[in-house]
């Protein structure tokens, strides 16, 4: 299945080859910032400049409508004061980028030379084919190579800006860095792991015993969807044999690929990334109970921002998907600087408008995700629009019956560099969620804290993963954050698909109501220290799934 992306017919003439010709100080002077930047590119070493044949997709961001009071229906629809999320088509007429911004946007990539210009259909992403030479005219950019190692990568090196009747109009551009690119959140278990004491790696098939949740129904009434990049081939018959092993019924899946008409991505960015894939579906599904209504992979063509920025949004744009699980991430700062923040963000405030969830690993480097010694996060981790999901080490008993939890831990940031350890700490980006500074738990802090929950994440009690055709065990939190991906889905099923982003209410009653979580108390990611009650390295815990939904059943605050 193709991505529903809006093809734009328009006659263009001469206008690429007098762009490419002009300098970019002959270039009109009445620009405007966005919220772009040129990245960090100071670990790298610049080579040549790229020459202006040379391709590129970029994708610009629009600002939504009326964003304040988008706000305050998301607010009312998380607090129950609203009971019905919005539907694809209200959010179009309400909130989304109006047409006549639209227009404009196209119009101006048509006349700078671009081509295959689509449009998405909520109207939040202008996408198009074009060159370094198209760029320069229609952002006045200039763009480099660059190489670390033997990766190789470009970008540009000036902010992007666009004519000034757009400001007010465009949030960002995307595409025109490959430098920093997202990375996916899981660890392979060493052989030296199988052997350590009362540590056991655990079928997916295993989590609802595991986290008491083999009382509830299936998720059969609820659609999961799962981001993703590259081919999918292998994870579908990989899930296929999955499934039939463990008794399931074959599920119902589809994959949305989200590609484009030109491509130029580093190659060292497009590695075989079937084991995350398979990570995320194969315990999805297990912790959903063996069922989903579907699984939908919203496949993006690699692991660039913008790539991934596209698959988010179509994810949101088709609206199927109640739970979307994000087992991706890379350094916060870096995605504020680009620009990704802004445009994400707005993507994920769509769904949770739309009564969906985004539930995103908070990475396997503890609480240094931008490396070297100063704690700093994972995005779109610590986006106050997502669920947050940190990983713990879960002992279970002879029977496959939870024993108890520590923090997947490391020591400091060489340790959590090396073996790796759960995500976790103050963000350096993102402002904390009036919920959560309602909470109290945050101390003085004014910033976002993450994880939100946690699951087994820790690669010596991980997921036994069926990968082409081999069983290998694996943990990270890429692992944790499809195991309460399928456990929400089911809970969503047996309340009718009718349950909201349900952050606000983990941190309203999660701090009294403790039956609720296994809380965890012993552990470090480096720069903190677990402690009773929420905290840093695991927030409030795992959930003890059964009490959970049953609350969430009774208290008719979710």
């Amino acid at each position: 299945m193709q991505s529903t992306l809006r093809p734009i017919s328009l006659v263009v003439g001469c206008g690429l080859a007098l762009s490419l010709a002009l300098p970019v100080q002959a270039q009109p002077q009445n620009w405007r910032a966005t919220h772009s930047h040129a990245p960090d590119a100071s670990d790298f070493t610049p080579g040549a400049e790229m020459r202006s044949g040379d391709t590129l997709h970029v994708a610009v961001s629009l600002q939504l409508r009326n964003r304040e009071q988008l706000e305050a229906f998301a607010a009312s629809l998380m607090s129950g004061q609203t009971n019905t999320p919005l539907t694809s088509e209200q959010f179009l007429s309400r909130y989304a980028p109006a047409a006549a911004d639209v227009a404009a946007v196209v119009k101006h990539l048509s006349q700078s030379g671009f081509v295959n210009i689509e449009v998405s259909p909520n109207n939040m992403l202008v996408s198009a084919d074009g060159s370094v030479g198209t760029a320069r005219s229609a952002f006045n950019v200039q763009m480099r190579h660059f190489a670390k190692g033997e990766r190789t990568a470009y970008a540009n090196t000036n902010d992007p800006v666009v004519p000034s009747a757009l400001s007010g109009i465009v949030l960002g551009v995307h595409g025109l860095q490959t430098v920093h690119l997202a990375h996916t959140a899981q660890v392979e278990a060493q052989a030296s792991v199988y052997a350590t004491a009362g540590k056991v790696g655990h079928s997916p098939t295993a989590w609802p015993a595991i986290y008491n949740a083999t009382a509830l129904p299936t998720a059969a009434k609820t659609t999961v969807g799962i981001i993703t990049a590259g081919s999918m081939t292998q994870t579908l018959a990989d899930l296929s044999s999955f499934a039939r092993t463990a008794g399931y019924a074959q599920p119902v899946v589809s994959v949305v690929n989200i590609a484009s008409a030109q491509r130029r991505v580093s190659t060292s960015a497009t590695t075989d990334n079937t084991a995350e894939w398979n990570i995320d579906s194969q315990n999805a599904l297990g912790a959903a109970g063996g069922a989903v209504k579907s699984i939908v992979f919203y496949a993006a063509s690699s692991l660039s921002e913008a790539d991934l920025t596209a698959a988010y949004n179509a994810a949101v744009a088709a609206n199927v998907a109640k739970v979307i699980s994000v087992s991706l991430g890379e350094c916060e700062s870096n995605a504020r600087l680009t620009g990704t923040q802004a445009t994400d963000d707005q993507i994920f405030l769509a769904a949770v408008a739309q009564g969906q969830t985004f539930v995103v690993a908070t990475g396997d480097a503890g609480s240094y995700e931008c490396g070297g010694k100063t704690s700093a996060q994972s995005y779109p981790a610590v986006s106050p629009y997502v669920i947050a999901v940190g990983g713990t080490s879960v002992s279970t008993s002879s029977t496959g019956a939870w024993t108890g939890e520590t923090v997947w831990a490391c020591t400091n940031y060489s340790t959590c560099a090396t073996s790796g350890g759960t995500g976790g700490g103050v963000s350096l980006i993102e402002a904390a969620p009036s919920w959560q500074l309602a909470s109290k738990v945050l101390g003085t802090s004014t910033r976002r804290g993450v994880p939100d929950i946690s699951f087994a994440g820790d690669p010596s009690t991980g997921a036994i993963t069926l990968v082409k055709g081999k069983y290998v065990q694996y943990g990270g939190t890429s692992l944790a954050a499809p195991i309460f991906a399928g456990f929400w889905a089911r809970i969503q099923s047996a309340n009718g698909n009718r349950l909201a982003f349900p952050a606000p209410a983990l941190y309203k009653y999660g701090v009294a109501q403790t039956a609720l979580f296994h809380d965890v108390v012993s552990g470090t990611n480096g720069g903190y220290t677990a402690a009773k009650g929420w905290d840093y390295t695991t927030g409030f815990g795992s959930l003890n799934v059964g009490n959970f939904a049953a609350f969430v059943t009774s208290s008719g605050g979710f």
